[in-house]
């Protein structure tokens, strides 16, 4: 049986097949099409023809997309929705959506904020008003199907978003796409409720992308196969989990980059450049996983604060446009010929000067034939230029003045000189241009728990238990195989995420622990094996 991996980039569309000894028996790239599927169809047509594999014989496909940012950066495909907060009196000076662009504003058809919420202690602030939410559900009924609700600390304590979700479905229908702000975000009421707008905003563009993955995947005869898409942490959820929380999909393709370059080098600990047709992706690789952001994220001019990749992107990418000065001096970027890249650059017999033209010039790949035009100090100068673009960015990325390990991916990584200050070591490994499709394949499915523990009231010990119990039953719904050797030790990786997080800034809280699961896939359970089940305090209510 075999493992279909699939990236959709910018500029690129790559596909992979992967064995059950986990070697890569097939590899191909493809250029992206405008409607997408197109690009697809042929990446998965190619692989299929290069390896030889029949389609029956693949039983799980993965899919990273860049759809969901897409259609917010372009403010195409929004849903409209309608946004429910939950904080009356104390949030209402601050209405909803206060600093968006009217561009992507629009997606909102009306708001409401109504009574209730916490203190960051969980005593709560106000009752639910059940009346106003009933009030408001039924104005908006019909003119909406998706609906945003956040609440005031609904980290520490969801009561009221799951009783507001509840009087959703029973006012205005089963139907209604709900998102929850507890179930998306983090710590800080703006950020965290912006997310959750966002997501509720992408149901139809989710919909869409997982039915024609689905769709493309049976016109290639792939009936047999589980269908995983690709989250922005390097793991993995089902279709359905995608359609619920959509927004986990945005800069998945750079994690899927990370992912691959470790597994392909086998380093554990590095810096990640992921060179593609446009731009330049850096990421760091902890323990095997993409490092996450500490900062707030900001999505086509929308401040989130929901989970995503540390990454530093720089407009420098294969078709990066190159251009000699009037003085002498040579930049390199930030525009690009993109996916035009075979009809515009030198070396396919284009007019256009890019960054790859510079790589045939000076290195040993391509027809130099065709470049032979370019002066040879133009094009050491445009290295030189590409380097400094790059030194500066994997300066940004480090955290502290030792030199780090680098590894180079993707198809325009050919663009870089050998050598790089600023790192230890520079390995391209096998396969390095299809390192995300790769990153893809190779991916489990997990499930990330986050609360705010009092520990006077839930010993630690006890906390942690259920904590784990958490994240492994949000593992398991989003398509994750659970299983426990008779001793209870779990079988699978188990990372401590953001443990001890230092919350004394709120006076009288305590420390929270957030863990993370990653589940193999499509592994039935074996005889002397228990499931979740089984995890002491499972069945204890965190509050």
């Amino acid at each position: 049986m075999y493992k279909l991996g699939i990236d959709v980039g910018g500029t690129n569309t790559d596909a992979v097949l992967i064995d059950e000894s986990m070697n890569v028996v097939a590899a191909v790239k493809q250029h992206t099409t405008k409607d997408v599927y197109g690009g697809i169809m042929n990446a998965v047509d190619a692989v299929l023809e290069e390896s030889g594999v029949d389609a029956a014989l693949i039983n799980q496909a993965m899919l990273g997309t860049t759809q969901c940012t897409n259609a917010i950066v372009e403010r195409k495909g929004l849903s409209p929705i309608a946004i429910l907060r939950i904080g009356a009196p104390a949030t209402e000076g601050i209405p909803p959506m206060v600093d968006w662009e009217d561009s992507i504003r629009a997606v909102c058809v009306d708001w409401m904020i109504i009574g209730g919420g916490f203190e960051f202690n969980g005593k709560r602030l106000n009752e639910f008003d059940e009346e106003a939410c009933r009030a408001f559900l039924n104005k908006v009924k019909g003119k909406i199907k998706a609906l945003a609700i956040s609440c005031v600390f609904s980290t520490v304590r969801n009561d009221h978003e799951l009783r507001a979700a509840e009087l959703c479905k029973e006012v205005m229908g089963e139907d209604v796409h709900v998102s929850i702000s507890s179930e998306i975000g983090s710590m800080g009421l703006i950020e965290r409720e912006n997310a959750t707008i966002l997501n509720a905003a992408l149901w139809q563009v989710a919909e869409r992308f997982t039915e024609g993955f689905a769709k493309s995947l049976e016109g290639e005869g792939i009936t047999n196969a589980d269908v995983y898409l690709s989250q922005n942490d390097g793991t993995l959820m089902t279709m359905e989990h995608a359609r619920r929380y959509p927004i986990l999909t945005i800069a998945c393709g750079p994690t899927n980059s990370i992912r691959g370059a470790s597994y392909l080098s086998q380093l554990q600990n590095a810096i990640v450049i992921d060179v593609g047709g446009t731009t330049t992706d850096l990421g760091v690789i902890q323990n095997g996983f993409p490092r996450e952001s500490s900062v707030a994220a900001t999505i086509g001019g929308v401040r989130t604060n929901f989970r995503m990749p540390d990454v530093v992107s720089i407009g420098l990418g294969g078709g990066s446009i190159v251009r000699e000065k009037p003085d002498g001096t040579v930049t390199v970027g930030p525009d690009s010929v993109g996916y035009e890249i075979t009809e515009h650059a030198l070396v396919f017999g284009g007019d256009v000067l890019t960054a790859t033209d510079i790589a045939v010039r000076l290195g040993d790949v391509g027809d130099k034939t065709l470049v032979e035009s370019v002066p040879l100090e133009l094009a050491q100068k445009a290295l030189t230029a590409i380097g400094a673009l790059v030194e500066d960015a994997i300066d940004a990325m480090k955290v502290s003045n030792t030199d780090s390990d680098v590894i180079l991916v993707g198809g325009g990584s050919i663009i870089l000189p050998d050598h790089l200050e600023g790192a230890a070591t520079v390995l391209k490994p096998e396969h390095f241009g299809c390192a995300n499709a790769i990153g893809s394949a190779i991916s489990k499915v997990s499930g990330t728990y986050e609360k705010l523990i009092d520990y006077h009231e839930i010993p630690r010990d006890q906390a942690l238990e259920q904590a784990k119990a958490e994240a492994i039953d949000m593992a398991v719904q989003a398509g994750g195989i659970h299983l426990l050797t008779e001793s209870g030790r779990e079988l699978h990786t188990i990372v401590p995420k953001d443990a001890f997080r230092d919350v004394d800034r709120v006076e009288g809280a305590h420390p929270f622990e957030a863990w993370k699961y990653w589940f193999p896939l499509g592994e039935p359970p074996s005889n002397g094996l228990r499931t979740i089940q089984d995890v002491p305090g499972r069945d204890k209510p965190l509050e």
